[in-house]
């Protein structure tokens, strides 16, 4: 059961919410593909404030909570569920279904932002002096608190989000790997001793917490995102204020009570939903937030950086991508084909590892292309809730506008649709976000849709002449997240994982994929050059401090 906390008068209640649409059964479910995300891009420049995150288009007008009924959630701030300070709410909604309202959530302004920033640097001191082994204790008990509610979070994060109920199952059971993984982190070394010039010197250096940490994530993965920030944040000791994509708070505010209800301290973890001009801007300038890790676009993630630089802050960027997949004249076509689906169309498209270019050697190219048109053309697109759906709605309608204005420019620039290439219409499809998984063919490395992030179910076949050709087309970008080889040639492989200007490389495998105990993060323009997830983030989220101790 979904549940809401809700104004009454006055008082807080506790309201439960029932989904009108019924559970779907376990069973027949696509492999879920872990992760990434991002805002959405537009083909043109944006003219937007750049801290705002891609929310038109999914809210009706801001409202305030007298002119509405609707249940009403609330931030989280210094451990107490409080409204916008102006009282302002927008809706939340489902893109495969706009007549379903989820929820009302607060539009945060600055002044609720500053408050949630206060309320952790209050708490700093004693989070930071926290024993580790407690602090994994409180991230065991919040792994706890979701996985025994996958099936109740994924259906919520189905329901804002639009991905296959199936996919949002394991996002959720990925984020409780997530919060194991670095409750473990709490048990391991935090320092080493050194060896000193001086016989009675006793030398050595610890990472200790950086302080206040703003956190500002996407809509697409908005359990895994979040929970891969907060979870190593505060693991090493500091406080946090969460700012969650407008359009996916239903999952940012069940994260957030899993930690309420694990005993996490009042102030440590505050939840602020509002706009990234309002509250988002206010945690990149406010001057006690020591840290700002990012997931989102290049424009946005390059304006945050300079600005927390320009204050002496530290900033952690994860950005686009736009990944391709090569497969070389050895590969089994079918299983090239599957992997290319896989990546390209699972989550919508929707995520920053996503395929969008499959690089084919010539001499297989007219089977592997036929073969994709016609298994991309079998794949079933509808409600995330329904059993037998692979692929559900983009999120919200400028998502949609984005990605068909991207299928018109494709067009325009000589590319031949062989798939796809439309928005869906008919009963099933009219109240939502609906794009057909689109397939492009003669598609040349320098056009629009070969170099920029569509972030839709959009890619592109382009012909290479050998496995030089194709490594150099691969390489043709500013983006190198992530790239995947399909090839039984294990020299061919080896060579392909030397040469690739990628952070993530995959042999055989799809482009999207990532483990927690790994490194995350790109090359090039996907990312700030730090990397999330796996001991790497201790490099981020703490910093050292080298203690000399003598004696009297």
């Amino acid at each position: 059961m979904l549940a809401a906390t809700c104004r009454a008068g006055n008082e807080t209640a506790f309201v439960p919410y029932h989904p009108k649409a019924r559970r779907t059964p376990a069973g027949n479910e696509t492999a879920f593909d872990p992760y990434h995300p991002k805002e959405w891009r537009t083909p043109a420049r944006e003219t937007r404030n750049p801290i705002d995150t891609a929310s038109e288009g999914r809210y009706s007008s801001v409202m305030t909570l007298q002119d509405t009924n609707a249940r009403a959630f609330q931030n989280y701030i210094d451990g107490q569920w409080t409204d916008a300070s102006n009282r302002a709410v927008t809706q939340d909604i489902n893109p495969a279904n706009i007549r379903e309202q989820l929820g009302t959530f607060p539009s945060a302004t600055r002044e609720d932002a500053k408050r949630a920033v206060d309320a952790a640097h209050r708490a700093l001191t004693s989070w930071a002096r926290t024993p580790m082994p407690k602090r994994g204790e409180i991230l065991n008990k919040a792994a706890n608190w979701i996985e025994a509610r996958v099936d109740e979070i994924g259906e919520a994060l189905t329901r804002e989000e639009g991905k296959t109920f199936a996919e949002g199952k394991g996002e959720v059971a990925r984020g409780v790997s997530i919060l194991r993984y670095f409750a473990g982190e709490c048990l391991q070394p935090t320092g080493d001793v050194y060896p000193s010039a001086s016989a009675s010197t006793f030398l050595f250096a610890e990472r200790v917490p950086l302080g206040v940490v703003g956190l500002i994530t996407p809509w697409n993965f908005p359990v895994a995102i979040p929970t891969w920030k907060m979870a190593p944040a505060l693991a090493y000791g500091n406080t946090v204020v969460l700012k969650p994509a407008e359009i996916t708070p239903l999952t940012a505010w069940y994260l957030v009570t899993a930690f309420e209800q694990a005993g996490l301290p009042p102030g440590v973890l505050n939840l602020i939903v509002g706009r990234g001009s309002q509250a988002g801007q206010e945690l990149v300038e406010n001057i006690k937030v020591k840290a700002i890790s990012f997931t989102g676009s290049n424009s946005v993630g390059t304006a945050i950086a300079a600005h927390v630089a320009g204050r002496g802050g530290k900033s952690q960027l994860e950005l686009g991508g736009k990944n391709p997949i090569v497969i070389l004249n050895d590969a089994d076509i079918s299983r090239a084909v599957e992997l290319t689906v896989q990546g390209a169309m699972l989550s919508t498209g929707q995520k920053c590892t996503a395929t969008s270019r499959a690089i084919v050697v010539r001499d297989v190219a007219d089977a592997y292309r036929d073969t994709l048109a016609a298994r991309v053309k079998q794949l079933r697109v509808g409600d995330g809730m329904q059993r037998d759906v692979y692929m559900g709605p983009l999120v919200s309608a400028d998502a949609e506008k984005t990605v068909m204005e991207y299928i018109e420019i494709g067009k325009q620039e000589g590319a031949r649709l062989v798939a796809g290439g439309e928005k869906l219409r008919g009963d099933e499809y009219d109240h939502g976000y609906f794009v057909a998984p689109t397939v492009f063919d003669n598609v040349t490395p320098d056009m629009r849709i070969a170099q920029e992030e569509i972030f839709g179910p959009v890619v592109g076949v382009i012909e290479a002449k050998d496995i030089d050709d194709a490594i150099a087309l691969a390489n043709h970008t500013r983006f190198g997240l992530s790239a995947s080889v399909v090839t039984r040639d294990l020299n061919l492989a080896l060579r392909f994982m030397r040469e690739i200007e990628a952070g993530l490389v995959h042999v055989n495998s799809m482009t999207a994929g990532a483990e927690p105990q790994v490194p995350f993060g790109g090359f090039k323009e996907s990312s700030s050059g730090t990397r999330e997830q796996g001991k790497a983030a201790r490099e981020f989220f703490t910093q050292w401090k080298t203690v000399y101790v003598d004696p009297l």
